[in-house]
C-alpha cells in the first residue's frame, strides 16, 4: 500500500535536503511504525560503527592507572592533592610496574609500544614514558600545539603504513597536525585557504563524486562560494551497473589551471569503493604536466578497512593535504580523532610565498603577535593558528588525553604484523554485505576495489535490469526518486539514505554496513524486495507487462 500521509509534493520538497537532515523524517516514519507494531528500527542511515577496538582502549585505562602512580610519588603532598609525573628516571619505573602487572589487559600492547618506540624509532625513553604518562593525566597545555612529538611520529608510521602502503617520500617527511576529528580538519583547511588568500570566492575547485554531503555544502556557504566543477564516478559496466571509478575524459577536467583545488574522499562515500591506482596515475602525471599548482585535499577515512590502499598522499605528496579520522576504522567518532598531514615542501607554502606583497602584508598583520617573522610560518602552523583564530594560539592543540588514544591506536597497528585487525574488521563488514544482498536478491560486479563499508544501489539500474525501461519510465512518471525511502520507513522500520544527496545516480539508495547487527541486515535485504515488488504489482496493475 502506497503511504498517504507524506504527498508526492512534500516528498519533492524534503529530498531538497541534505540527506542527513531528510533521515530525520525518515526516522520519525520508522518511529512510529515501531511504536505500532514493537518491531525494533533499523536505521542503516549512518556510518557510525557498532564495533570498537578494546586492546588499545584497555593500555589507555591501565597507563592512566601508572600515571597516577607516579603523581603520588610525592610523599609530602596530601592524598587528595596530588604531584605531577615526573621524567627522570620515569621509563625505569614503569618497565618495572608493567612487570608487576604482567598479563593484565592493555600491559602488552604498553611494553610492545615502549620497546618500539626506543629501539626501532630511537626514542628517548624517559621523554617518551613521560609524554604518555602526562599527557593521560593531562596537566599541561598541549605542546607542541600542533601535536605531541611523540604521538606525530608514531601516528605518522601508521599513516605511512596505511595510507602509503609503506612507501615514505624520496625527501623530506609528512608534518601533521592533530585535531577535533576529520570534520573539524576539513573546516580548518578550507578555513585557512580562504584567510591565507589561497583561495578566493569565486575559484574553481573539483570535487570527485559521489561525495560526503557536507563537502558539497560547505563550498556553497556565503564566504566561500566556490565554483564547484564536478568529476562524476560515472564509469559503468556493459550492462548499465555502476563500478563507481573515474572516467579519463573527466579527470583531464584538472587540466584545467583555473581549477586551484581538488577534493575528494578515498575510498568513496557512500559507494565505499578506493579510487583504481590507475586514476591516482593520471592525476600525478595531470599536475606534473598540467597544473602543477593545484591544491588537494583527500579524506581518506575509510581506507584502512582495505588492502593495498593508496592514497594521493603518496601520488602526489607535496600537492597534497590528506585528512584522515580514526573514528570508523577503531569505533571512535566519540573520541573525536583526526590529522591532517602535509609534506614539508609542499604547494600550500609554495603559493604564499607566491603571493603578491599587498596579501603578504596583509597576512603579517594576521600573525604577526605570533612571531617576528610572519612570513615564514608554514602553511600547518597557520591551519593551528586560525583554529584558534590567531589570538589564542598559545592554547591551541587537541587536548592530551586524546593524542594519547591516538598513540596507542596507530601503535595498535603498527604493531599488528599480522593485520589481525584489520582481515577481522575487513571480513565483518563484507559478511553484513553478502547477507544483505543474498536476502535483497541483489548481487554486485566483483571488484577489489570495494571497501563495502557502505553500498549504493541504484534502483532504476534494478528497475531497467529486471523489468525492462518500460517499468524503470513508470517509475520516473509516477514518483519521486526518494519514494523508496519514504515507504522503507514507514512500511518495514528500515532508514537508508539518498544517495542523489551525495551528487550520486538520481535513483541510488546508500546502505551503511557498519552499523547494525549482522541479522539485521538480512531483514534490511527482505524489507528492499517487500517494496521493489510493491511497485512491480502498480506498474501491471496500470497495464505494465514484460
Amino acid at each position: 500500500m502506497h503511504i498517504d500521509h507524506i504527498s508526492r509534493e512534500q516528498i519533492r520538497r524534503l529530498q531538497t535536503l541534505s540527506p542527513f537532515e531528510l533521515k530525520g523524517t525518515l526516522i520519525e516514519l520508522a518511529g512510529e511504525r515501531e511504536a505500532a507494531t514493537g518491531f525494533h528500527m533499523l536505521n542503516a542511515g549512518r556510518g557510525n560503527p557498532n564495533f570498537i577496538a578494546p586492546t588499545p582502549r584497555e593500555a589507555f585505562f591501565r597507563l592512566g592507572f601508572f600515571a597516577l602512580e607516579e603523581s603520588r610519588r610525592d610523599a609530602e603532598w596530601d592524598p587528595e592533592l596530588v604531584g605531577v609525573p615526573q621524567k627522570d628516571g620515569i621509563a625505569d619505573r614503569f618497565r618495572a610496574w608493567l612487570a608487576d602487572h604482567d598479563g593484565e589487559s592493555g600491559v602488552d600492547l604498553l611494553r610492545r609500544t615502549l620497546d618500539w618506540g626506543v629501539d626501532e624509532l630511537g626514542f628517548d625513553a624517559d621523554d617518551f614514558v613521560w609524554e604518555l604518562a602526562d599527557s593521560i593525566i593531562a596537566d599541561h597545555y598541549p605542546m607542541p600545539d600542533r601535536m605531541l612529538k611523540y604521538n606525530e611520529v608514531v601516528s605518522r608510521e601508521y599513516l605511512i603504513q596505511e595510507m602509503c602502503q609503506g612507501q615514505r617520500p624520496a625527501h623530506g617527511t609528512y608534518d601533521l597536525f592533530a585535531t577535533e576529528g576529520g570534520t573539524a580538519a576539513m573546516t580548518y583547511l578550507f578555513n585557512t585557504l580562504k584567510a591565507n588568500r589561497l583561495m578566493h570566492q569565486g575559484d574553481k575547485v573539483a570535487i570527485m563524486t559521489p561525495i560526503f554531503t557536507p563537502y558539497l555544502e560547505i563550498t556553497e556557504l556565503a564566504e566561500f562560494d566556490f565554483e564547484q566543477v564536478h568529476i562524476p564516478a560515472s564509469v559503468t559496466t556493459e550492462d548499465g551497473r555502476h563500478l563507481w571509478q573515474f572516467p579519463d575524459e573527466e579527470i583531464d577536467k584538472l587540466r584545467d589551471r583555473s581549477v586551484k583545488l581538488l577534493y575528494c574522499v578515498n575510498p568513496t562515500n557512500p559507494p565505499s569503493v578506493k579510487i583504481a591506482d590507475e586514476t591516482l596515475a593520471r592525476i600525478a602525471d595531470i599536475v606534473t604536466t598540467d597544473n602543477p599548482d593545484l591544491m588537494i585535499i583527500t579524506d581518506d577515512v575509510y581506507g584502512t578497512f582495505i588492502d593495498g590502499f593508496r592514497s594521493l598522499m603518496v601520488a602526489l605528496p607535496h600537492n597534497t593535504a590528506t585528512v584522515y579520522s580514526y573514528s570508523k576504522y577503531f569505533g571512535a567518532t566519540g573520541w573525536r580523532l583526526g590529522v591532517i598531514a602535509v609534506h614539508e615542501d609542499n604547494v600550500f607554502d609554495r603559493r604564499l610565498q607566491a603571493l603578491s606583497e599587498d596579501d603578504k602584508d596583509t597576512l603579517d598583520i594576521r600573525y604577526s603577535s605570533l612571531t617576528l617573522t610572519p612570513r615564514e610560518i608554514k602553511f600547518i602552523d597557520r591551519l593551528v593558528a586560525d583554529s584558534r583564530n590567531v589570538a589564542l594560539n598559545h592554547t591551541a592543540g587537541l587536548s592530551l588525553p586524546q593524542q594519547c588514544q591516538m598513540l596507542l591506536f596507530s601503535a595498535y597497528c603498527v604493531l599488528d604484523r599480522d593485520n589481525h585487525y584489520k582481515r577481522t574488521a575487513g571480513a565483518l563488514i563484507a559478511k553484513r554485505l553478502s547477507s544483505m544482498l543474498h536476502s535483497a536478491q541483489l548481487s554486485v560486479p566483483e571488484d577489489p576495489n570495494r571497501v563495502g563499508y557502505y553500498i549504493e544501489l541504484d534502483f532504476l539500474v534494478w528497475a531497467i535490469e529486471e523489468h525492462g525501461p518500460e517499468f524503470a519510465t513508470f517509475l520516473k512518471d509516477n514518483y519521486e526518486p526518494t519514494d523508496i525511502l519514504f515507504r522503507l520507513a514507514e512500511q518495514t522500520g528500515v532508514v537508508l539514505l539518498n544517495g542523489s544527496g551525495f551528487e550520486g545516480p538520481e535513483w541510488s539508495i546508500r546502505a551503511s554496513l557498519a552499523n547494525l547487527d549482522d541479522a539485521d541486515y538480512e531483514e534490511i535485504g527482505k524489507a528492499l524486495v517487500k517494496i521493489a515488488n510493491e511497485y512491480v504489482e502498480e506498474w501491471r496493475s496500470a497495464g505494465g507487462t514484460r
